[in-house]
């Protein structure tokens, strides 16, 4: 295996950092000489000097892209953190519903990775008596091409779905002779997928007027800065009033006070004050 040298390693923890707002701290240098030995050797490069050379002047950004599938977790599944999703239908949209003078609900899954999430959303608003059948458009995003690829591909294992209802299982999904869960073109249908990084302002700027943003277990991987960063881009994405929705482990206390938090059925929300 390919040796990543402790300044090596430094140079291209910094280059990622710069592109992406992904901080790896010093622990974790095994890692990605471990996750990018194998790439290095797929593309034929002798040292991880010469790798970090390509990056940079990569101008068609395709190997920056393979480094963000490299480097990223994407561990995800259908009905994650369920209290939260509840929250959302049955408090959270009830009562943007009743203060919105547009019948249309506009919601952004932030980091989405491979669909699990926004495709639960979908449905559990497609089964929600409070919409009374009111519109909504979900918004998908993640740094990943792959994972959004995988994600409008809409194929899934068992242990991606072990969560959903039967109910939901049996109407929204059609198992292949693989063991795959292939989801309904229905619920496909109501997710807009696209590739954006946070980092990048001029994507960020176009995310805007959303009712609801989920962006779960993603802050983890930023340090304070980048952290704040991407809360404020978060933040201006949101209509006045709107909600936010950070994992459950997670915080902004020591981020912003631009949010205000709220607790709902003993469940922390932010809202845009």
């Amino acid at each position: 295996m390919i040796t990543l040298k402790d300044n090596t390693f430094k140079q291209l923890r910094d280059f990622i950092y710069e592109k992406s707002g992904i901080y790896i701290s010093d622990t974790k240098k095994y890692f990605i000489e471990n996750r990018l030995g194998k790439r290095l050797e797929e593309r034929k490069v002798g040292s991880f000097e010469d790798y970090l050379y390509l990056l940079k002047y990569d101008t068609g950004n395709v190997e920056l892209n393979v480094l963000f599938d490299k480097i990223t977790t994407n561990e995800t599944f259908f009905f994650r953190e369920v209290k939260q999703l509840d929250v959302f239908v049955k408090d959270i949209v009830p009562m943007i519903l009743k203060d919105k003078k547009s019948p249309k609900l506009r919601i952004w899954s932030a980091a989405c990775s491979t669909g699990e999430e926004p495709y639960t959303l979908a449905m559990m608003l497609m089964e929600s008596p409070s919409l009374k059948g009111a519109a909504f458009e979900i918004f998908s995003t993640d740094i990943s091409e792959s994972v959004i690829k995988s994600a409008k591909a809409a194929s899934y294992g068992q242990y991606s779905v072990r969560n959903v209802p039967e109910s939901y299982k049996k109407k929204y999904f059609k198992a292949n002779s693989s063991s795959e869960f292939l989801l309904s073109p229905l619920v496909k249908s109501k997710i807009k997928f696209m590739v954006l990084n946070f980092m990048d302002d001029r994507k960020m700027k176009a995310m805007r007027d959303m009712d609801v943003i989920f962006c779960r277990n993603v802050l983890i991987y930023f340090d304070n800065k980048a952290k704040l960063k991407v809360v404020t881009g978060l933040y201006e994405s949101l209509k006045p009033g709107g909600y936010l929705f950070i994992g459950m482990a997670e915080s902004l206390h020591n981020t912003t006070k631009a949010f205000r938090p709220n607790i709902i059925n003993k469940t922390l929300v932010y809202q845009k004050a």
